[in-house]
């Protein structure tokens, strides 16, 4: 169970990973161990799953930020897991989805150009025997960037 305190360290560290046990402590009016305590307990129980960098990807070339529908034509868990494992195997696909509705999933990609897009719709995913369409969107400015969750 979190209290208030939980959902303010965690309020905290997705806005500043690198927080120190003192800088937390600082922020909750905790100890630096209390706050360090904490958080590893937090991370214990898998509420914090993980550290990352958030990149740009225009600095790192990825001109190309789309959304990509896939429709399966046949439905089954071999099918389902060869799909997965391809995904799982593209870095251009950088999130992806199982879909209630039309879609069977949504993927995530970002690519160099729009040929890479192309590219990886026509000779990766579009060749996958399950796969019997794909639908496309390019995104063309992005209003929200990927925000912390709400605590």
């Amino acid at each position: 169970m979190l209290d208030s305190t939980d959902l303010r360290l965690l309020s905290a560290l997705q806005a500043d990973a690198h927080l120190t046990a003192h800088q937390l402590g600082e922020l909750l009016n905790l100890s630096a161990s209390q706050a360090g305590r904490r958080r590893q307990r937090l991370e214990a129980e898998g509420y914090i799953t993980g550290y990352a960098a958030r990149l740009d990807p225009l600095k790192l070339g990825l001109h190309v930020q789309g959304f990509v529908q896939v429709h399966l034509g046949t439905h089954g868990p071999e099918q389902s897991a060869s799909f997965a494992r391809m995904v799982d195997t593209r870095p251009e696909i950088t999130s992806a989805w199982t879909m209630t509705g039309e879609a069977d999933y949504l993927l995530h990609v970002y690519c160099d150009d729009l040929a890479a897009l192309n590219r990886l719709l026509h000779q990766v995913i579009l060749p996958h025997p399950a796969v019997a369409r794909v639908q496309s969107q390019i995104v063309m400015d992005q209003l929200k960037r990927d925000a912390p969750l709400p605590t």
